[in-house]
């Protein structure tokens, strides 16, 4: 099964949050979900409210689920992306030459 890292919109009109989940990737953007990894909040005050359980993500992506490019940002800024490509978990080994 193809698994796939994205957001999931929740909310009022012009007030949203999104849930970050793991899907199936053949699934509706409503669809079911697998597992629900964290909370992303960006009209939260005074800043955006950012809530991922890095472990969770770590697993997912060593089992070769991918981020949606909203989420791979989000995970960047985070460090988890770099945190990821760093473990041995990744499957790809730095150049060397």
């Amino acid at each position: 099964m193809a698994t796939v890292i994205r957001m999931k919109r929740g909310g009022r009109a012009h007030d949203p949050y999104y849930r970050v989940v793991v899907v199936d990737s053949r699934e509706k953007a409503t669809g079911r979900v697998i597992e629900e990894i964290g909370v992303y909040h960006p009209c939260a005050k005074p800043a955006p409210k950012t809530e991922i359980s890095e472990e969770r993500v770590l697993n997912w992506l060593s089992k070769g689920a991918k981020p949606s490019e909203t989420v791979r940002q989000e995970l960047h800024r985070m460090g988890v992306m770099a945190k990821f490509h760093a473990s041995e978990r990744c499957g790809v080994r730095p150049r060397t030459w």
